[in-house]
């Protein structure tokens, strides 16, 4: 295909970039041919032009089609180069959190540093038995497929796990060992994959350490073989290790640590049995604080130190063989804090009493004074003479060192060699599997011999690694007869020729060592001159004349060469190693020195510095063979070893895991992209694609091919035969013929080529996208179009018609409203004047008659007060009158007593004057003169006034009487005056008073109107703030109360939560306890298994000894054992007793008819009891209330009667038995001992009649008391007397039966006996009765209690509101009603088991007169009888002497019943022809008989048999379903049977009368019943394991991979590990087998008649079983999730529900154990965009654990380019939002997990009597009893 075609606009392209290694552009411009640049865009938007090499002209690599990123092998990669394989792994790894992917026969591992849930024994158990290319990249997948492959190919597997420092090779390493461990098991009862897994902490501890790039690096390599015998059973283990780095015993770097078990050693210090070590922190020892890094965040060293102690026992390394291994590590610490001292400048020196010496010279068990000397000096040996030479303090500390290497190096061995020892069997080993953990390369600043033979190492493994995959592109190229090229790859074994080569860098490194004075520069100079012009590969540095490049195949390598020599040496003092050997208290020392030869060095020589020279000495030819033969160089040692481990993988079939560091700082799921590709260089990833892409990476099946791109072919292009329809298509597509090539069974495509053909098909797809939506959206529009214009018209039509009739309806409205409102309005208006017209006229009369009432009142009191006025104003008027004139004489008076007074002392003054007297004469002339005319004028006056005098006098006499008569009349009015005047003063006080008071009362009132002002507005200031108050109040109220019923509701929800969760806890619980029981008992019947293969292997190997053993199955049904209950036990033993007593007498008879008595004496009591009582109930209910007392009279005279009837009936009965028991014991009678006239038959003659009179008399009492009741009832008089009078004819002709006196006095006696039993029998029925009375009395306090209690909650419930009090009245109803049912069920409980220990009683006593009179049947019957008494023969027809339903065998036919019934039975046969659960009624039927005939041991016997037999053919036959089903049922059914008969309340309710009188009577099988339940659990169990091994292999086939809907989903390109197909072929399972496997298991259960519950439970397990592997699938397939898998998925899940609904089982439970499938189906389909979409997911995926869902979203793949992949920030989203989520991290579900199983009690309705033994059965030795 031209570059044109590729390089177009649009085109994705990978260009380099210094940071991220290659960044992603798209090209903005056609590339044509011949152009210098490429127009591109980055992803950020930057433009930028790319400029072509214009010598290659190579253009750059084109990106994968986004389908294709993510996949889960990169050889499926279209484009396979470096940036699409880089972005492949950093994809998966970021976005999907997928660590593992395949390349092509690599898998590649990254390290994620974070702990994942994907190890777990639910994800291996899922890996086991998959082929490799059907589930997700895995460290599983690799090691079963090496599993496989071993037992398939018989040929040894190899695991390489190769990868640098802290990319995980050991933890992969591990769960390699650990899947191998758990699928295989072990051979022998050793446990010998737990000690390969205990190999593990061992050596993680001491071959272990922190380095700055792995917490847990391990400084050495491994190899470990595990074996397996011929059944592939894990039989044992072999490890090898390579190259122990040493030099960090002694020194290590910044953030480094020495090897983990000094640590943890210095952590547990404090533990006793370690105080003798003498430890202390880490950080007090030289060897272990140097990098400054003693702790690793997150790890517990003393919990480390108890998992290497319990591991090293576990090998079998015994405690004191541990605690000496602990004394060697410790004396290396002590050794490392010795402090060595300048003596002078050629010697040193070490102080005395050195305390770390002290300790190290304890531990090790030699003298302080040896070791202190030869640590200071060394030996020297000259042919004659021997020297001791002192070291400087340099060389000094240089030997401790090397010598606490060298110990540790010994010890290192020393355990790694007893590992073995202890993973070594002597099972011979068929094959074996290596895993080689092995250093990957590495590459430093300062690169010296260590990591010389790590990336030696490495250059072997890439050649055999290249090798293999060369090999296997050309086995498939001409597998398929694909036309083979050579194709071309880098080959390295020039540069392993450089160096192991003859003359090559380790040859030449030997040959340094072995010279006197050879260094490091004379080897240097030596490479330099031997490789530097002859090899292309070894370079010499400019700068530097002791280092040396080597150009590997991952990267050029400098080495510097300071140290290879003394590296490669690896020497040590001789003196030294002496005195350790020397040792005789430590025996574990001189056990790690035992091989050492005398000589530290190969060549004997030492070396020396600082101007001393070294001695050359000449050894011995012993000395020297020794050291050749013992001590070689380490360069030779790790060659030698290297070649070993090349010769071992060669011969094996090797499986890769290359190891990938992310980045170096440890952060989980960071990816580093030039840390990735420096190592995908160097652990030759890249190197397979480059040879997948030189040939053709891309293959596809015909078939997959063609239904990937059907949608590129027409419909005349698609043939019959399919490979010739691909390859006409294919040709007619692409058009160069060498771009594919086909083969046997696959198409083969050149790199690019399936990119082309996806690009094409998503071009046909989007074509066809376009006008499906054109044609889809048109019809839409038009339908939508048609759809609105016809709801239109619809609407327009109905609101037009809606409208006209709300018209007319308005217009009726208005018409019928005016009408209603004239009428209404005359009437109100009328009503109205009427009203007003009445209230005028009441007004006005009121109104008038008030007014002529007040007018009249006022006129009166207007009179009154005229009149009061008259008087009262005439006496005032009078009475001032007189006080005035009294008042003016007395004035007048007083004035002129004062004037004269005055005129007088005037007069005197004057007269003693003579001025007066001359005045006074002056005017007395005057005043004579005047005085003259004055008397004459006065004395006619005088005159004039004595005449008027007299005619006054006359006048007054007159004037005087008138006077007189008023003035006596005045008197009187006087003295009425002062009466009134009295009465007014009187008034007036009392007015006065009135007054007073009415100011004061003014005052009061004023006072009171103000406080009552000042109290109305308090008053009403109060009310406001208290209606204020009150709201507030009434708010806070409603709000307390809509709080108390939102916590009322809020707590009620949360009890009914509290309790459902509680209830679920419960029978999680419960089903927990269920489950756990029913794995012991698991687990028992695997132990009984393997005991009887145990056992009949060493019975095959034992034959001849004779003897039986019984076997652990018998042993085991011990639990089952019958014991007596001592209940029956006692009463058998009573009743044998009884039996040697009375075998002459038949007593039992009589005592019967005195029981018999007596029930009858106790019902006459309660009947007048009863009697009395209604009675009294009668009188006070007539006081009450007649027709009450009526209605309850009936109900009593009814219960009398049927009282009575009952006791008539009881009565002829009893009387029936006693005609019948007197004619048997006449006609049966044949023993001397029971003749007529002999003593015994007399006696009891005797009582029998005594007894009949007795009935009679209490017959009588009877009946007198029925005449009582009936008196009340006249029309039943004449029926009473008529029966009293028949009655005694009874007795009498029963009397007159009696022959002569004798009998009669007998009869007597035995009545007097008889009464007194009764009397005694009376008192303690009238005792019982006090008792009574007391009891009901007690009751009826209680119910006055209860009635006051009553009266109390109502009064109670009255008070609260209407809702309240009707929940309250509901609550205490249910209580009371409650409370009644308990009392009531109690008192039913009693009487039922009163009932049934009656009923057994009676059975018992019915036996023993059933035996008693069989054996007097058996004697001769004498004349006298035959004379006497005629013989009536009489059958006595009791149903409880009826023992149908048993069948009897013989002891010696048991075997054959078994053999026959059960171990050779057809289960076939018999679910066609007979009735289901045969065998079990049979069963039981014979344990019937042995219970009824008290036969212990066979009832044992037959039980054991049946438990052992139905063992015996199921360990047999477990495989089959048809016979675990059949037995399962039966064992169910025989398990009823034994419930349903045995007697007891629970089970008995459920029977007939007369399958309870086939109860068991003797034994009490419950212990039984525990076994039998644990057999069936059993059973189930091995049903259910057989169903799971029926199905397993449908599963995933049927549900996942098989396209139900075809042509939904399309096949992906697949990469070099095959893919099981979708595509349905021949053979292959699909939905439909699973629907008829499902339905051949419920046909035939249902056949076998297995209980529909317990059906039920193993449709649901079906159903378990069925969603947990399909989704365990779906959780570990990238390539199911998408969406059209899940719209299958939930296709299929409603096939199952459909297939529950026609069996009638959607009410099983079943349908919820898909929930999970059926939610991660949804999950598949739902939009994952928004946060809408994730709440909805969150919502919705309840039954999915976080883990699940997040795993679902992560391996979400889209098939088409339509498709969009989930964002890391969704996935994010869905995280934070489940983070509070409490479930369990576990990401399968448990497809071993069995649900328990319960066995609800089934009764069967078939009668034992009907049943019939088919004569197929050969059962004809059973008798039916």
């Amino acid at each position: 295909m031209a570059a044109s075609e590729l390089y177009t606009k649009c085109a994705r392209v990978w260009i380099p970039d210094a940071e991220e290694v290659w960044k992603s552009a798209e090209l903005t411009k056609d590339y044509k041919n011949g152009d210098a640049s490429l127009q591109l865009m980055l992803e950020d938007g930057k433009s930028i032009e790319h400029t072509l090499d214009p010598k290659t002209k190579n253009l750059p690599y084109l990106r994968n089609p986004d389908i294709l990123v993510g996949e889960n092998d990169l050889t499926a990669l279209s484009y396979l180069h470096e940036p699409a394989v880089l972005h492949n792994l950093k994809v998966r790894f970021v976005d999907s959190k997928l660590i593992y992917t395949y390349c092509g026969i690599v898998l590649v591992a990254i390290n994620p540093y974070e702990t994942l849930p994907i190890y777990g024994s639910d994800i291996i158990n899922a890996y086991s038995g998959q082929n490799m290319g059907d589930m997700d990249p895995h460290i599983f997948a690799v090691a079963e497929e090496a599993y496989k492959q071993m037992a398939r190919d018989e040929r040894n597997q190899s695991i390489i796990v190769s990868g640098e420092s802290g990319a995980g090779k050991t933890v992969s390493a591990k769960y390699a060992m650990r899947y191998f461990a758990t699928v295989s098991g072990s051979a022998s009862e050793a446990n010998v994959e737990e000690k390969v897994l205990a190999s593990n902490p061992i050596m993680e501890a001491i071959g272990n350490a922190k380095t700055t790039r792995n917490d847990n690096s391990s400084r050495f390599g491994k190899y470990i073989e595990i074996g397996f015998d011929n059944r592939y059973r894990i039989i044992g283990a072999n490890m090898r290790t390579y190259l122990l780095e040493k030099s960090r015993v002694v020194f290590q770097a910044d953030e480094e640590r020495n090897y983990h078990i000094f640590y943890q050693l210095c952590a547990s210090a404090h533990l006793p049995e370690l105080k003798n070590l003498k430890l202390s922190s880490a950080n007090d020892f030289l060897y272990t604080r140097q990098g400054r890094s003693p702790v690793i965040v997150g790890v517990d060293d003393t919990k480390e130190l108890c998992t290497t102690r319990n591991a090293f026992t576990l090998l079998g390394i015994n405690e004191s063989y541990q605690m000496g291994l602990f004394q060697v590590l410790a004396a290396i610490l002590h050794l490392g804090n010795v402090e060595i001292k300048d003596r002078d400048s050629d010697s040193s020196v070490i102080a005395p009493n050195n305390r770390h010496l002290t300790a190290f010279c304890e531990l090790v068990g030699v003298t302080y004074q040896d070791m202190s000397q030869w640590l200071c000096h060394r030996k020297l040996k000259t042919a004659t003479e021997t020297y001791v030479k002192t070291l400087p303090r340099l060389q000094a500390t240089n030997a401790r060192d090397a010598l606490s290497k060298h110990i540790y190096a010994k010890l290192f061995n020393w355990i790694v060699e007893h590992v073995n020892k202890a993973l070594i069997t002597n099972v011979k080993q068929h094959s074996f599997i290596g895993v080689l953990d092995i250093y990957g390369f590495e590459t430093f600043e300062i690169n010296s011999f260590e990591q010389f033979c790590i990336n030696y190492a490495n250059e072997k493994l890439q050649q055999q690694f290249n090798m293999h995959v060369f090999k296997l592109e050309q086995e498939e190229y001409m597998k398929e007869q694909i036309p083979w090229t050579l194709i071309d790859f880098y080959d390295n074994q020039p540069c392993i020729n450089l160096i192991e080569a003859k003359m090559g860098i380790l040859d030449l490194l030997d040959e340094e060592c072995k010279m006197p004075k050879g260094s490091d520069d004379s080897w240097a100079q030596k490479l330099y001159n031997t490789h530097l012009k002859t090899c292309s590969l070894f370079e010499k540095p400019r700068m530097s004349n002791r280092a040396f490049i080597i150009q590997h195949f991952a990267d050029k390598v400098e080495y510097q060469c300071e140290g290879f020599l003394a590296k490669n040496k690896d020497t040590v003092n001789e003196e030294q190693i002496n005195v350790l050997k020397a040792s005789k208290k430590f025996n574990l020392l001189v056990e790690l020195f035992h091989d050492e030869d005398k000589a530290t060095s190969p060549t004997g020589q030492v070396q020396g510095t600082g101007g001393r020279t070294r001695l050359s000495i000449k050894p011995d030819k012993s000395r020297e063979k020794s050291s050749k033969e013992h001590k070689k160089t380490v360069g030779c040692q790790f060659r030698n070893s290297l070649q070993m481990l090349m010769e071992t993988l060669n011969a094996t079939t090797p499986h890769y895991v290359r190891c990938i560091k992310p980045n170096d700082f440890k952060m989980a799921f960071t990816f580093d992209p030039k840390r990735a590709v420096q190592q995908l260089r160097a652990c030759g990833v890249l190197e397979t694609i480059r040879i997948s892409a030189a040939g053709f990476p891309s293959r596809w099946t015909y078939q997959e091919f063609f239904s990937r791109y059907r949608v590129l072919m027409k419909q005349k292009d698609v043939l019959p035969d399919k490979k010739l329809t691909c390859r006409n298509v294919l040709e007619k597509l692409v058009q160069d013929q060498d771009k594919y090539q086909f083969g046997k069974t696959k198409i083969f495509f050149r790199a690019g080529q399936v990119a082309y053909l996806e690009k094409l098909r998503a071009d046909k797809l989007r074509a066809a996208c376009i006008r499906i939506q054109k044609t889809i959206r048109c019809w839409l529009a038009r339908k939508k179009y048609l759809r609105k214009r016809s709801s239109a018209i619809t609407i327009q039509r109905f609101t037009r018609g809606y409208q006209a009739r709300c018209l007319v309806k308005f217009m009726r409205r208005t018409q019928a409203a005016t009408v209603i409102q004239k009428y209404r309005r005359m009437y109100v208006e009328k009503k109205r004047y009427r009203q007003k017209q009445a209230a005028a006229l009441a007004m006005q009369t009121i109104l008038r008659a008030y007014i002529a009432r007040q007018k009249y009142q006022s006129l009166l009191r207007e009179h009154k007060v005229v009149i009061i006025q008259k008087r009262v104003r005439g006496w005032l008027a009078r009475c001032w009158y007189k006080r005035s004139l009294i008042a003016i004489v007395y004035l007048q008076c007083c004035i002129r007593r004062m004037r004269a007074r005055r005129e007088l002392k005037k007069l005197k003054i004057e007269a003693r004057s003579v001025e007066h007297f001359k005045k006074l004469n002056k005017g007395m002339e005057n005043k004579i003169m005047q005085l003259q005319r004055r008397i004459d004028e006065q004395t006619r006056e005088n005159k004039s006034v004595n005449e008027k005098l007299v005619g006054l006098e006359s006048s007054y006499t007159v004037e005087s009487e008138r006077l007189r008569g008023e003035l006596n009349r005045l008197r009187g009015v006087e003295e009425q005056a002062k009466n009134k005047t009295n009465q007014v003063t009187s008034l007036l006080e009392e007015l006065e008073k009135l007054k007073k008071e009415l100011s004061v009362t003014q005052q009061e009132k004023k006072t009171i109107e103000d406080w009552a002002h000042n109290y109305r507005d308090e008053m009403e200031k109060m009310v406001s703030e208290l209606k204020e108050q009150n709201g507030t109040l009434k708010k806070d109220k409603d709000d307390l109360n809509r709080l108390i019923q939102e916590q009322s509701q809020q707590m009620t929800e949360k009890m009914a939560r509290a309790i459902v969760q509680e209830t679920q806890q419960l029978e999680t619980d419960l089903n927990e306890e269920r489950s756990r029981y029913q794995n012991l008992l698991t687990e028992h019947l695997r132990l009984e298994e393997k005991y009887d293969d145990l056992k009949e292997a060493m019975a095959s190997s034992n034959v001849s000894k004779p003897g039986h053993r019984r076997t652990d199955s018998t042993h085991s049904s011990n639990e089952s054992e019958y014991t007596y209950n001592s209940e029956y036990a006692e009463l058998e033993e009573g009743s044998r007793a009884a039996e040697d007593v009375t075998r002459g007498i038949d007593t039992s008879l009589t005592l019967k008819l005195q029981k018999r008595l007596t029930e009858l004496e106790q019902e006459k009591q309660s009947l007048r009891n009863e009697l009395e009582n209604k009675e009294e109930q009668f009188q006070r209910a007539r006081a009450r209330d007649d027709a009450e007392f009526k209605k309850a009279r009936g109900a009593e005279l009814e219960y009398e009667s049927l009282k009575r009837q009952e006791l008539e009936s009881e009565n002829k009965k009893l009387k029936h038995n006693l005609v019948e028991m007197r004619q048997s014991l006449l006609g049966n009678a044949g023993a001397s001992s029971g003749a007529p006239g002999s003593p015994a038959y007399k006696v009891l003659l005797e009582q029998l009649n005594s007894a009949c009179e007795e009935l009679d008399v209490r017959k009588e009492e009877v009946l007198i008391l029925r005449s009582q009741l009936v008196s009340q009832k006249e029309a039943m008089h004449h029926k009473d007397e008529k029966e009293t009078m028949t009655e005694p004819s009874v007795y009498a002709e029963d009397v007159s039966k009696l022959k002569d006196a004798d009998e009669l006095k007998q009869a007597c006696i035995g009545l007097k006996d008889t009464n007194r039993l009764l009397e005694h029998q009376l008192q303690t029925q009238r005792r019982t009765y006090d008792n009574e009375v007391e009891a009901l009395r007690g009751e009826l306090q209680n119910v006055k209690e209860e009635n006051n209690r009553q009266q109390q909650l109502l009064a109670q419930n009255l008070q609260l509101p209407p809702e309240a009090r009707i929940e309250a009245s509901l609550q205490h109803e249910i209580t009371r009603l409650t409370n009644e049912n308990l009392d009531l069920m109690e008192q039913l409980e009693k009487q039922d088991r009163t009932i049934r220990k009656l009923k057994k009683q009676l059975k018992v006593y019915s036996k023993r007169i059933g035996e008693m009179g069989a054996g007097q049947t058996e004697g001769q019957t004498s004349p006298g009888q035959m004379v006497d008494e005629p013989i009536h023969p009489v059958n006595i027809p009791r149903r409880e002497k009826d023992f149908q339903g048993m069948l009897e065998y013989k002891k010696e036919d048991e075997l054959k019943l078994v053999k026959n019934l059960i171990l050779e039975l057809k289960p076939r046969g018999v679910a066609v022809n007979l009735i289901p659960g045969l065998p079990a009624y049979i069963l039981f039927m014979c344990l019937r008989h042995a219970d009824y005939v008290n036969d212990d041991q066979k009832v044992r016997t037959l039980l054991t048999s049946t438990i052992n037999s139905i063992k015996k053919i199921l360990k047999k036959r477990g495989d089959d379903f048809e016979t675990v089903s059949f037995w399962l049922a039966n064992t169910c059914r025989f398990l009823h049977c034994l419930k349903q008969y045995s007697g007891d309340e629970a089970f008995m309710k459920h029977n007939t009368s007369r399958q309870n009188e086939h109860c068991l009577s003797n034994f009490d099988l419950a212990e039984y019943r525990q076994v039998i339940s644990d057999l069936a659990i059993q059973i189930y169990q091995q049903l259910i394991k057989c169903m799971e091994n029926i199905l397993q292999p449908m599963i995933v086939s049927g549900m996942l991979e098989h396209e139900t809907i075809q042509g939904v989903s399309g096949v992906k390109p697949t990469g070099l590990r095959k893919r099981t197909s979708s595509i349905a072929d021949e053979g292959t399972y699909t939905l439909d087998s699973i629907l008829r496997q499902l339905s051949a298991f419920h046909s035939t259960m249902c056949q076998h008649g297995t209980d529909p519950e317990l059906i039920k439970q193993v449709v649901k397990q079906q159903f378990y079983i069925i969603g947990a592997v399909t989704l365990n699938n779906l959780l570990l397939r990238k390539d199911m999730c998408s969406w059209s898998k899940g719209m299958q998925i939930r296709y299929n899940v409603s096939q199952l529900e459909e297939w529950l609904r026609d069996k009638g089982l959607m009410v099983c439970g079943a349908k919820e154990t898909l929930e999970p499938l059926i939610q991660a189906a949804q999950l598949l389909q739902v939009k994952k965009k928004t946060d809408e979409d994730a709440e909805a997911i969150c919502s919705m995926c309840l039954a999915l654990t976080t883990a699940q869902i997040v795993k679902v979203l992560n391996l979400y793949t889209p098939v088409n380019e339509f498709e969009e992949r989930v964002s890391v920030a969704f996935i994010r989203t869905i995280q934070t939002r489940l983070r509070d989520r409490c479930e369990s991290p576990q990401l399968l579900m448990d497809t071993k997990m069995i649900y328990p199983v319960t066995f609800p009690f089934s009764p069967s309705s078939l009668a034992l009597e009907t049943i019939q033994i088919p004569s197929s059965l050969n059962l004809a030795f059973l008798t039916r009893v």
